[in-house]
């Protein structure tokens, strides 16, 4: 018995057919119609005989020399085109009987008979017996053969034997790569290769990152990477038809990482790349790994070299070791895999720069400025504007400075840091620069802000403006911040730009307090100390103008003199605003005095404060009005107390001194000549020719204790030549009077005794005295009385000769004060019997 292993992914059948009955004895097994004599090579020689003789017996050949009927042997064929399958999938077998029909088959399965109830199988009649396993399990594995059966023919033998064996699990798809680098880079070329160990007839599938790729042969091939190659990649196997592929279980992943080749990195090893003729210049080459080599390049060529420039440590390095003008350039590298066509992109490139003689280096300054403050930063930079790889020294003052960078950074400067500073560059053992030309450097102290009060004032009542001030002399480039109790200040208040000035507009209790100014430099980071403290003290309420009057009394009188005195008990720079009867006065300050007082100055005074300007003018309580009363100051008068009676008897002078209209106890001051008599306070003064030989002129005062204190002075008495001219105008006065007297007898005797005549020829006689109307109109009419009063010869004998006219009209002459007299009062002389004197 020959076993048929078929492989491949094709259902395979088996037939079987029986022989023409005239060949039957051969026993060969047929392939299927159609088919050629090839049959025996690809199936072999089934003895079914043997192998079913001790389940089937079988007659023996008769000898007879007769025609016997030799029933067809069947021919066992398998349709689907594996005999190993594996679990569920479909397996189809095909049994022929070359002869009439109406045969019926018997199936068998390693000798057992196959029950046609079996539902895991199904029989059908198409151009033969198919007995179809759907979904095939382990246990349809085993050895198929078929018999036909006949009602007339009887029984044919049986057919050739098939073997199916069916796997138990479901194979699984081996995936390999080749090459497999762990890096792989664009380019190269890649094969993958999915193997199926058991069975045949497989198509593959492939997937990218569990992407279907469209390929379905065994192997995968990539010929050129690109880096979207980059991925996951897996391989499975199906057989079948359509709708009842058999796959195999996906095989693992295999990653494949595709890279651009690392580039290389070119790095300068001596300290410079910018050298002076003669440096050395050396750069490297590198990369990851040590499985590359290196293509070095000037200008995008290859690089030869040469007994200057030589190749090191397998041509990583490059060495240019006594450079020249002609080594000037820029320079770059490639890397190649040494056991692969890998080549990578070229690497940064590095610039050699060749100069000649090292310059003169360059000195700055950040910030610019010769003066700074104590405190501040400032950086000087020593540059070379060519080449590179500079070591620097730094001088101040000649002196040799720690440091060798670029930069000399000085922070916080103090008094010590002022000064002339200068550098040098130098570069290796032998390349070094001049010395910098020389700058200067000042440290100043910061100054503090002086802070004043703007107002005049620092203590403040509601409502008030209030203005501070800060400012630093020395320059207009602060900006200023205030704080109030050590607490910055944010709001409520009002500031100028530059906060220079700070404003309360209207003054509160929460403006009080200790305000104090810094300031901060507009064009760099210095801030000053704060300001020396000023405190603002806000009252809580209007303070009321306290009015003081010097003398108190509310009655005084003319001549004295009164002060006022109108003052705030807080705060300064008040300015005062006076009123007499509710009436504003044009009087300033806070005094107002009257001297001399007078009738007119009689009313109600009162006085306020203020301060301020325009409308920010504040205004105190008005104060308590005071009343004051002017009267006339009591008159003094002088009298003579000595008679007419007393004129012809006496050569003295009494004068008596009194307050008319007063009723108050005086005491008296005398005056002669205008000086105070002293131990004079009588009321009465004696004159004698001893005591006043040059008759002089007096005066005097009342004088008391209470108000008023004292009087008017009396008019001036003079007492020149008195008694002298009372005695001749007493004589006068006599003879006058008894003329007049002798007159009107003598007129009234001849009255009497004389007849009177006719009117009618009695002839005009002339007036002999004139009347007074006829005085009046006179101008030239002497007046004796005037002459005589006024002693006109005596005070001024020039005049003797002038004529005086008298008249109603007719003025006195102005005689010298010591020449005037005051007379007697009538009323003080008519109670004395005296003779009133007089005045002028």
């Amino acid at each position: 018995m020959r076993l048929l292993r078929v492989f491949g992914v094709m259902y395979v059948a088996a037939i079987c057919v029986a022989q023409d009955p005239l060949d039957v004895t051969s026993m060969d097994i047929l392939p299927p119609s159609g088919s050629s004599n090839a049959t025996e090579s690809i199936y072999g020689e089934l003895n079914v005989t043997s192998m079913f003789s001790d389940i089937f017996p079988t007659s023996q050949p008769s000898t007879e020399s007769q025609t016997i009927y030799e029933p067809p042997v069947p021919s066992l064929h398998l349709q689907s085109p594996w005999f190993e399958i594996f679990p569920f999938e479909k397996a189809e077998f095909l049994c022929l009987i070359n002869d009439s029909s109406d045969w019926n088959v018997t199936w068998y399965k390693s000798g057992s008979q196959v029950q046609e109830t079996d539902p895991n199988l199904s029989f059908s009649m198409s151009q033969g017996v198919v007995l179809t396993i759907p979904a095939a399990l382990p246990a349809h594995s085993g050895l198929y053969v078929c018999q036909g059966h006949h009602k007339v023919k009887g029984n044919t033998s049986y057919s050739n034997s098939l073997e199916l064996k069916v796997d138990a699990n479901k194979p699984k798809a081996t995936l390999t790569q080749n090459p497999k680098w762990e890096h792989m880079y664009p380019g190269e070329s890649v094969t993958f290769q999915c193997t199926i160990h058991k069975s045949q007839g497989w198509e593959y599938e492939w997937f990218r990152n569990d992407m279907k790729i469209q390929e379905s042969n065994i192997t995968y091939r990539i010929d050129s990477l690109t880096l979207s190659d980059t991925g996951r990649y897996h391989c499975k196997a199906k057989r079948g038809k359509s709708l009842f592929f058999f796959y195999t279980e996906q095989s693992e992943t295999s990653i494949l990482q595709v890279y651009e080749p690392p580039t290389p990195t070119l790095r300068l090893v001596t300290s410079w790349s910018d050298v002076f003729e003669n440096e050395t210049v050396e750069l490297s080459c590198n990369m990851d790994s040590s499985n590359w080599t290196f293509i070095w390049h000037k200008h995008g060529m290859e690089l030869q070299r040469d007994s200057v420039v030589k190749l090191r440590a397998g041509g990583s390095r490059l060495k240019i070791t006594s450079a020249s003008r002609a080594h000037q350039g820029e320079y770059s590298c490639k890397a190649q895999l040494k056991s692969r066509k890998v080549t990578s992109i070229f690497s940064n490139t590095a610039i050699v720069h060749v100069y000649g003689t090292p310059p003169k280096p360059s000195l700055s300054k950040d910030p610019i400025l010769n003066s700074m403050y104590v405190g501040e930063n400032t950086t000087f930079t020593c540059k070379v504007d060519v080449a590179t790889g500079w070591v620097y020294q730094w001088y101040k003052d000649g002196t040799t400075l720690i440091g060798t960078d670029e930069t000399l950074q000085i922070t916080h400067l103090g008094p010590h840091d002022a000064g002339t500073y200068q550098c040098k560059a130098t570069r290796g053992q032998r390349t070094s620069t001049d010395i910098s030309d020389k700058m200067t450097q000042d440290v100043l102290e910061i100054p503090v802000p002086s802070m004043v009060v703007s107002t005049r004032w620092a203590d403040v009542f509601p409502t008030e403006r209030v203005t501070l001030s800060c400012a630093i002399e020395t320059s207009s480039d602060w900006t200023y911040k205030w704080q109030k109790d050590g607490q910055v200040i944010q709001s409520n208040m009002s500031f100028t730009l530059d906060g220079t000035t700070l404003s309360i507009d209207s003054a509160s209790d929460f403006h009080g307090g200790i305000y104090s100014c810094s300031g901060t430099l507009n064009s760099r980071p210095v801030s000053s100390n704060l300001s020396s403290g000023v405190s603002i003290s806000v009252y809580g309420k209007k303070p009321k103008a306290i009015l003081v009057q010097d003398p108190a009394d509310t009655l005084l009188h003319t001549g004295d003199s009164v002060s006022y005195s109108c003052h705030i008990n807080v705060s300064s720079g008040w300015e005062y605003r006076w009123y007499k009867d509710a009436d504003p006065l044009t009087v300033s300050g806070n005094n107002y005095t009257i001297s001399p007082l007078a009738l007119g100055n009689t009313g109600s005074y009162k006085c306020q404060a203020m301060r301020g300007r325009s409308s920010a003018i504040f205004e105190t309580e008005q104060s308590l009005t005071l009343s004051l009363q002017v009267e006339e100051r009591p008159l003094a008068n002088i009298i003579v107390l000595t008679g007419w009676s007393e004129v012809f008897s006496t050569d003295s002078l009494v004068l008596q001194c009194e307050v008319t209209g007063s009723r108050d106890t005086w005491n008296y001051t005398w005056f002669v000549k205008g000086q105070q008599i002293t131990n004079s306070s009588s009321e009465k003064h004696t004159v004698t020719p001893q005591n006043d030989p040059e008759q002089s002129q007096y005066a005097c005062q009342g004088i008391r204790i209470g108000r008023p204190y004292y009087s008017t002075k009396s008019d001036a008495l003079t007492t020149k030549n008195l008694l002298l001219k009372r005695r001749v105008l007493l004589s006068i006065s006599g003879c006058i009077f008894f003329g007049i007297v002798a007159v009107f007898l003598g007129c009234f005797v001849l009255k009497v005794t004389r007849k009177p005549e006719d009117n009618e020829r009695r002839p005009d006689e002339p007036e002999l005295f004139l009347t007074m109307a006829q005085l009046k109109e006179r101008v030239d009419a002497p007046c004796l009385l005037v002459d005589y009063i006024t002693d006109a010869q005596l005070n001024n004998p020039a005049k003797e000769s002038e004529d005086i006219n008298c008249s109603e009209t007719t003025k006195l002459p102005v005689i010298l004060q010591q020449d005037q007299v005051t007379t007697e009062s009538t009323d003080k002389a008519a109670e004395d019997g005296a003779l009133v004197s007089f005045q002028h």
